[in-house]
């Protein structure tokens, strides 16, 4: 299933908006139209083009039944990200990426099952008939906490087949995780980012909340596409 990118809603969004010229990234040259007073204007063709690159491999990593892993820790960003991958059904990170997220599994395993093993004496009520009500909101401060670092990504099941970045320079860590452990990135790429490391550069303003929603929904799309193939194959 093919997924037709709206130019004009792009436009609409914003999302064809670039840096200072002084800010730009040489590297992105092929990605820009034209500069507008001392700003550069992302050409949206290739905008276009590149999310109708990326947008089958989002479906093909979920009929494979792999996860994709949604990043956006910019502040002002992150609801959009949380958001969307709860409509997908997807994993994320959208408060601080913790280094070894994705390169030390072990360690980050091991706290989610920590947490896991919390909430659940927690919710049986063995924690409050152990312990005094001091403890019990100790145990409680300690679950919301690492809920709010590894919350998104509890459920996943272990290394995400591909990760979409919302924001290429902030989430720059993710994007060198997934480099080293060979995981495909789909990330939206600004006219001041270096794309090196990136199979799936979107060049779009990162800064119009509107274009990054946009641009998200499109992922979204891409998820739902795949988990119809998914369910078919299993005869849902």
């Amino acid at each position: 299933m093919s997924i037709n990118v709206d130019m004009k809603a792009l436009f609409e969004a914003g999302a064809h908006f670039g840096h200072k010229t002084s800010r730009w990234h040489p590297k992105m040259a092929q990605y820009i139209h034209s500069k507008r007073g001392d700003s550069h204007i992302i050409n949206l063709d290739k905008t276009v083009e590149q999310l109708e690159a990326a947008l089958p491999e989002i479906t093909k990593t979920i009929e494979n039944n792999k996860q994709v892993l949604f990043v956006g820790t910019k502040k002002q960003a992150r609801e959009i990200v949380r958001e969307a991958a709860l409509a997908a059904g997807q994993p994320y990170v959208v408060e601080r990426w913790i280094g070894g997220m994705l390169t030390n599994a072990q360690t980050i395993n091991s706290r989610i099952k920590n947490l896991k093993n919390l909430e659940k004496r927690m919710s049986t009520g063995e924690l409050t008939n152990r312990y005094n009500k001091l403890e019990v909101q100790r145990f409680q401060e300690q679950i919301d906490a690492d809920n709010i670092k590894y919350g998104g990504i509890k459920e996943m099941r272990g290394k995400p087949g591909l990760v979409f970045v919302a924001d290429a320079i902030v989430d720059t860590n993710a994007v060198k995780e997934a480099n080293k452990l060979g995981i495909p990135v789909v990330a939206l790429a600004d006219s001041n980012t270096n794309p090196a490391g990136i199979e799936y550069v979107i060049p779009s303003n990162d800064d119009a909340l509107g274009a990054v929603k946009l641009i998200l929904d499109y992922a979204v799309q891409a998820v739902a596409d795949g988990q119809k193939v998914s369910e078919k194959k299993e005869g849902k």
